[in-house]
């Protein structure tokens, strides 16, 4: 085992040598990622030689060993570093001993990991050997068990040219394993959501079986697919199932739809045929038994179970049959039920199976918000009083309502399955993303509960879907200099970085992402770091405090179709918000943090204020993360060298855009709510401010519009539907249509202004309410949360305020993990600045762990929630205790 460099008459720089008897040292993935060090090594002028055994170290500069924890030679160098192996799966130590680096792990995954941080730190150095040699000795170890990345094949045209590249493959899955992702999950059959899709069309890989291959026993194949090309989608299956386990990753398959036929759409492109009512059930049980045999590779299924998976509800009958296709196949594979509508009944069929069990919970409905998970739901999750059957819905949209959109009631101390949190693509679907803090808090909070991690749907998710792809790619840009054919997932390289990285491990030195910036932006790195930053937390906050709709396919903030201030026709988000449907009715998707528009104006009218978060303080907190955006990208544009490289400028025009929408969303949050109280006062004035306001928020997208004139392009489609389709400028006419009706009922409203009196007392009651007092929220408040909830044992609760807070009073809120629960609010007790509180004991008799936060009130009437949010919004602005 030995390079081209190793037979020259080249001294090596560096040695690569590997203990014999360490199993993981010798093993595939290892042996690659050996070769990716070298290769990259070589990249960049360094000779490399590898042996098959440790030599003591005679003229090359660096000797990296891989070893396992056992041998002397770790041990020794684990010693003399103070450091052990971690016993979590994938952990692994770089240890420095002189001039040689010892590797070792708690298993081959980390290993892998451990060859390709220097890999890394090569591809993106400088200085490489001097850096190598100033190594300082650490471990790492993973915070959560799962770090899955989701590509989902959703159209024809715009989806084949990737899933037939082999040389897009070999370096997607280099660029997972590389970030510290584990598992790497193609999604088939997502195309559509069946039940709620007319007209389908692009059907390609729906029903995915017969598209692969041939069941024995069966006769049904895809009338329209040659069988040339059937063969060619098995063999690139196989190719990618054989890519990803060669570096070491976990190769998870979707099959979301079971439906071989939409009723509803005749011209389906495709059409399977020797399938019918009477044979689907053996069918499907039997395709995937076959299809787990012929792909031995595969790792998981994940399987959507509710109604758009094609199978109507109830439907435990079918799955209990198809899930035994995954039983008495000799080896394990991991089952992922999609979390939404299951059952008990759904949960029982799986466990019969005998194979691990995993449920797949959203982790904010289906768009991205901070990491924390919702304190409370919306109130339209809540199961209704009523239960109604419905053709194919019957208990998604009813008596398990609440599992839609979040962890629902799956969090039980006792539960037989495994949880992995899915984070969906509806927030921010083609910008740029990348902040380390939230990236960060992801990884503090997808264990939340005991549980095991997170599915990231990546971006571009879903371009294409529902018959609107067009040849030629997934390709977003009409500029063509800033165009990437068929590597749209290069421009995201540096989020997947944050996102793998910070998901391994939350409290990772900056450096392991400082230095791609570096590599890329060079002096322009940190002011770049920064600018995306503060740009990326925009419209995360946002969708957390205003949400139309909690669909993906129906509202996408990044390119909101307008939601009226004033009402004047039906909208998309109907069906999804509150009546009258207008923007000041908006639901936050988190309703125990954020304030309606509409809640907060009928509440300070009254005197009297909640705790959440108001608009105007969700509209500050935009405001400052625009502001600080727009000064760190004018810092990076003048730090820059080449400002008209193709990274750079995504980089400037992306967050300008982002700039433009964070102001944008501000000032329509403040022109809303100067309507709201327009509607509840009378006051003209107010509804001049809203003028204003909302004259001042076009502006902002009317910038929005210019900067991505002719960058992007005039119609780009993640759907059907105008909704999710498009550009900005489409976006503008409804936008100035509802200022027009705004300034039509300014001008109404001063006609009648002599016979419409003032609510004078209602006004003045508000008006104390739209100024931000953050004083008191930024004074030291003391709380210490209790290591464990004893079952069946009252807990006391305790908060300290400061002596300088006269007349205070406080709130406890508190609930079970399950977000089918509502909260209990209790008035706490004081004593000497000490507030007290307490859970009894028939409340901790539980199975959840418990969620609480404290709403503080001063004798003016303001009010606010401890311990909310951090300047990040990174941190989880509620406590929690672990049931014991």
């Amino acid at each position: 085992m030995s390079t081209e460099a190793s037979h020259s008459s080249v001294t090596p720089q560096v040695i690569l040598a590997l203990d014999p008897h360490d199993a993981f040292a010798s093993s595939q993935a290892v042996l690659w990622a050996q070769q990716r060090l070298v290769e990259t090594l070589q990249k960049h002028g360094i000779s490399a030689a590898q042996l098959e055994r440790p030599v003591e170290p005679c003229g090359a500069a660096v000797q990296i060993v891989i070893c396992a924890a056992s041998s002397m030679l770790a041990s020794s160098a684990l010693n003399a570093a103070g450091l052990s192996v971690p016993e979590a799966a994938e952990s692994f130590v770089i240890a420095a001993a002189g001039n040689r680096l010892v590797l070792t792990a708690s298993d081959e995954r980390g290993m892998v990991y451990a060859v390709l941080e220097l890999a890394d730190r090569v591809q993106h150095g400088s200085d490489i050997i001097a850096e190598l040699l100033a190594t300082t000795s650490f471990a790492d170890q993973p915070a959560n068990q799962i770090r899955s990345v989701t590509r989902t094949f959703s159209c024809e045209p715009e989806d084949k040219d990737w899933y037939y590249d082999k040389g897009f493959w070999d370096e997607y899955l280099t660029e997972l394993i590389s970030q510290r992702f584990n598992r790497f999950s193609l999604a088939l059959g997502m195309g559509y959501d069946y039940g709620h899709d007319l007209n389908v069309r692009d059907n390609y890989f729906c029903f995915s079986y017969p598209f692969l291959f041939h069941v024995p026993g069966y006769e049904v194949k895809v009338t329209e697919l040659p069988e040339e090309e059937r063969q060619r989608n098995y063999d690139m299956l196989q190719y990618i199932a054989a890519e990803s386990k060669r570096r070491g990753l976990h190769f998870q398959l979707g099959l979301w739809n079971h439906a071989y036929a939409y009723t509803e759409s005749p011209n389906m492109n495709y059409n399977i045929e020797g399938i019918d009512a009477s044979n689907h059930t053996a069918y499907c049980r039997d395709a995937v038994a076959f299809l787990l045999k012929e792909f031995p590779l595969i790792d998981g299924l994940t399987f959507r179970m509710h109604y758009e998976g094609g199978i109507p509800e109830p439907n435990h009958k079918f799955w209990s049959v198809v899930l035994g296709g995954t039983s008495n196949i000799g080896r394990t594979v991991e089952i992922d039920m999609h979390a939404k509508g299951l059952n008990d009944e759904l949960m029982k069929a799986a466990l019969a199976t005998g194979q691990p069990i995993y449920i797949s919970p959203k982790y904010w409905a289906e768009h991205m918000g901070p990491p924390y998970h919702q304190a409370a739901i919306r109130e339209q999750e809540y199961a209704p009083t009523q239960n109604k059957t419905m053709s194919m819905q019957s208990i998604t949209a009813h008596s398990r309502r609440f599992t839609r959109y979040g962890y629902a009631d799956y969090l039980q101390d006792d539960r037989e399955i495994g949880i992995i949190f899915r984070i969906w693509p509806g927030t921010q679907k083609l910008l740029l993303w990348g902040d380390p803090a939230i990236a960060a808090g992801y990884g503090r909070y997808s264990h939340f509960s005991n549980t095991q991690g997170v599915d990231w749907c990546e971006p571009m998710t879903f371009k294409g879907r529902k018959s609107s792809g067009s040849v030629g790619g997934r390709e977003p840009y009409l500029d063509e200099s800033l165009q990437l054919p068929n590597r749209d997932w290069f421009k995201h390289r540096y989020a997947y970085r944050l996102w793998g990285r910070l998901l391994y491990n939350p409290d990772a030195e900056s450096a392991s992402w400082q230095r791609y910036l570096r590599t890329e932006f060079g002096n322009a790195a940190s002011a770049y770091e920064q600018a995306l930053a503060h740009a990326s937390r925009i419209l995360p906050y946002f969708t957390a405090a205003h949400l139309p709709s909690a669909a993906n396919a129906v509202y996408w903030a990044e390119m909101s179709t307008n939601m009226p201030i004033v009402k004047a026709a039906p909208t998309p988000f109907d069906f999804d918000t509150p009546e009258p449907g207008t923007f000041g009715a908006v639901s936050p998707l988190d309703t125990a943090l954020f304030y309606r528009i509409d809640d907060f104006a009928d509440d300070i009218v009254q005197g009297f204020r909640q705790g959440k978060y108001s608009p105007i303080e969700v509209a500050e907190r935009l405001e400052q993360f625009a502001g600080n955006a727009e000064r760190y990208l004018n810092e990076a544009i003048e730090a820059v060298d080449d400002k008209e490289t193709t990274a750079f400028r995504q980089f400037s025009i992306d967050v300008t855009m982002l700039i433009d929408m964070g102001r944008f969303y501000a000032d329509k949050l403040r022109a809303g709510l100067a309507y709201a109280l327009y509607e509840r006062t009378s006051d003209t004035s107010l509804l001049d401010q809203a003028v204003e306001l909302y004259r001042s928020a076009i502006g902002q997208w009317r910038h929005v519009v210019e900067v991505s004139k002719d960058v992007y392009k005039e119609d780009i489609a993640f759907g059907f539907t105008r909704v999710i389709r498009g550009h900005w400028a489409d976006r503008l006419p409804a936008i100035e249509e509802d200022f027009r009706l705004l300034q039509q009922v300014a001008r109404e409203a001063r006609k009648e202004a002599n016979v419409r009196p003032v609510l004078t007392e209602k006004r003045d009651a508000a008006s104390k309410f739209l100024q931000t007092n953050s004083a008191n929220r930024q004074l030291a408040f003391s709380h210490d949360t209790p290591a464990r909830m004893v079952k069946g044992q009252a807990l006391d609760l305790r908060i300290s305020v400061p002596d300088t807070l006269q007349g205070l009073t406080v709130r406890l809120h508190y609930r079970h993990a399950d977000q089918s629960k509502r909260y209990v609010i209790v008035e706490m007790t004081e004593d000497n600045y000490v507030f007290s509180a307490n859970v009894p004991g028939d409340y901790t008799d539980s199975p959840f762990d418990l969620c609480y936060f404290f709403e503080l009130r001063d004798n003016e009437g303001d009010a606010w929630n401890v311990p909310g949010l951090n300047e990040q919004v990174s941190n989880q602005p509620y406590y929690t205790i672990s049931v014991k």
